[in-house]
C-alpha cells in the first residue's frame, strides 16, 4: 500500500522539519510512503479567509484526485487510540487496499468542496493544533501504528 501525506505550504521550522524527516524515513520500512507539498498562496493579508480555503482547494482537488481513499486531518474529525489508527491501517493494508491520502490543509482548514471528496476526517486531539505542528505529531502516530501491527517494542518502550 503507499501513503501520501498531503500538505499545504512548506514547513517553516527546522526542529518541526527534521522530526518529520526522521518519521518519514521510518514509516518507510513498512510502506510506499511520500509527502507531497503544495505551494502556500501569497499575497493573504488582505484576502478573506474564505476565498484562501476556495484557492487551497482548487490546488489540492486535481492532487489528491484518483486516490482509493482520502482522509482529512481536522480537528471534527473521528478520534482513536494508537490501537485503533493501528487497526484502522491495518485493514485497510489486509485488503489489498492500494493507496490512501492523508491531507493537512492551510491555516484556515478545508474549503468545503475538499469535504466533500473525502472519505473521512481524523482528528489527533480535542486541542486544536496548528497545520505545521500537527504535522510530525501524525508521522509519529503513523510509525507507532506500523510497530503496533508489527508487534515492535516502540509503542511501549
Amino acid at each position: 500500500m503507499k501513503i501520501t501525506l498531503f500538505l499545504i505550504g512548506k514547513t517553516n521550522k527546522e526542529y518541526i522539519s527534521e522530526a518529520i524527516e526522521e518519521y518519514a524515513q521510518r514509516i518507510e520500512r513498512y510502506c510506499k510512503f511520500e509527502i507531497k507539498i503544495l505551494p502556500e498562496l501569497k499575497n493573504t493579508k488582505a484576502m478573506p479567509i474564505q476565498v484562501q480555503m476556495q484557492k487551497e482547494a482548487e490546488m489540492l482537488l486535481p492532487a489528491i484526485n484518483g486516490y482509493q481513499e482520502i482522509i482529512l486531518l481536522d480537528d471534527k474529525g473521528k478520534q482513536f487510540t494508537s490501537e485503533e489508527f493501528a487497526n484502522f491501517i491495518s485493514k485497510r493494508m489486509v485488503n489489498g487496499q492500494r493507496d490512501m491520502a492523508f491531507v493537512v490543509g492551510g491555516p484556515w482548514g478545508f474549503d468545503a468542496n475538499v469535504y466533500k471528496v473525502a472519505n473521512s476526517k481524523l482528528s489527533l486531539s480535542k486541542m486544536t493544533l496548528s497545520h505545521q505542528i500537527i504535522r510530525p505529531v501524525f508521522l509519529e502516530q503513523l510509525y507507532r501504528a506500523f510497530t503496533i501491527i508489527n508487534g515492535e517494542p516502540y509503542h511501549h518502550s
